[in-house]
């Protein structure tokens, strides 16, 4: 039976806030207790004076990361020459990161700034979702961009009949997906604990494996899935992409000419940076979360890296490292200073 009507405590200030902990479903095992909000905690051991002026250079963070990438997106719809499977696979990359980055760095320059640490229940598992699914649809386009560059160095005949526009499209669609179905019964099963604990999470967002922690009832089947889809969709695409530089590189070094070889690396380079930028915090996040223990400090700076580098870095590294956006942003602000003039 569930409970519709809670008690409510006063809070001083002609306001009223619901109890923490709050009892939602009978079951068979006893009441289930989910608490009415999480309390966010940003990085373990700073005061309020830091966290507050860590906000300027989150905000400058959020900013760089929503221009840059819309920017790319922009520039990727508006010139057609740009309508090839590796600029559309970036235009997805970059619309994920704008999402991505939109989902997590509001709330948590509102907690360093404002110091607001409540976070609803719902509304922290709807950020989880979102945080698991964006990472799961990051990585398959990574992987998608992966199978472009191997297509284009190894068998550049065949590039343009393999990945045609209605693949690249199909391959997108894929990616949103398996990102969704993958990560959808996450809240649902964080749902079915209690949290008869503390209440608070000892990162700037929400995570499965730092709520996860928060409850006092058996939580297997949540450490069972959670390593089941992180190496099921994580583990396997970052194998493949692996994979797929193995032969990148032999093409590569069976060319007889050693600047072709370096022009049909150097293409290469910028997907690169952003597949470590992704999946080395990731891969070290997942290890040090798998050892046990309590969240410490180096949990949270990895997380924050892992999911506040690649919104920002992405950007400026295809921004820098192609040309075609390169000098369409050089168009752009060489038009304004002749309009200003």
């Amino acid at each position: 039976m569930m409970f519709f009507l809670f008690p409510f405590i006063d809070t001083g200030f002609g306001m009223q806030k619901p109890p923490f902990l709050v009892p939602v479903k009978a079951t068979l095992n006893g009441t289930l207790i989910h608490p009415a909000y999480f309390l966010l905690v940003g990085i373990p051991g700073l005061g309020p004076n830091i966290h507050f002026w860590m906000a300027f250079p989150l905000c400058f963070m959020y900013a760089l990361a929503s221009l840059g990438n819309l920017a790319i997106v922009l520039i990727i719809r508006v010139e057609r020459r740009l309508h090839e499977p590796m600029y559309l696979f970036l235009a997805m990359l970059s619309t994920i990161d704008l999402v991505l980055s939109s989902v997590t760095m509001p709330k948590m320059a509102s907690l360093f700034l404002m110091g607001i640490q409540e976070i609803e229940f719902s509304i922290c598992l709807a950020q989880m979702f979102l945080i698991h699914a964006l990472s799961a649809m990051e990585s398959a386009v990574l992987l998608a961009m992966a199978f472009d560059r191997f297509v284009a160095i190894c068998y550049p005949l065949r590039h343009t009949s393999v990945l045609t526009g209605p693949t690249v499209a199909k391959i997108g669609l894929a990616a949103l997906t398996r990102g969704f179905v993958f990560f959808f019964p996450l809240p649902f099963i964080l749902k079915r604990l209690s949290y008869c604990r503390t209440h608070t999470v000892t990162h700037s967002f929400c995570l499965h494996q730092d709520i996860m922690k928060l409850s006092c009832t058996d939580t297997t089947v949540n450490v069972v899935y959670g390593l089941f889809i992180i190496l099921s969709v994580m583990g396997v695409d970052s194998l493949l992409i692996g994979f797929s530089y193995v032969l990148i590189l032999r093409a590569v070094l069976a060319l007889s000419s050693r600047g072709a070889a370096l022009k049909a690396f150097n293409t290469c380079i910028s997907h690169l940076c952003a597949v470590l930028v992704f999946y080395v915090p990731l891969i070290g996040l997942s290890v040090v979360h798998r050892l046990g223990g309590p969240t410490s400090l180096l949990h949270v700076v990895m997380a924050n890296v892992y999911l506040l580098l690649p919104p920002v870095v992405n950007p400026i590294v295809y921004g820098a490292k192609t040309k075609e956006i390169r000098s369409r942003v050089f168009r752009m602000f060489s038009q304004d200073g002749r309009g200003a003039e």
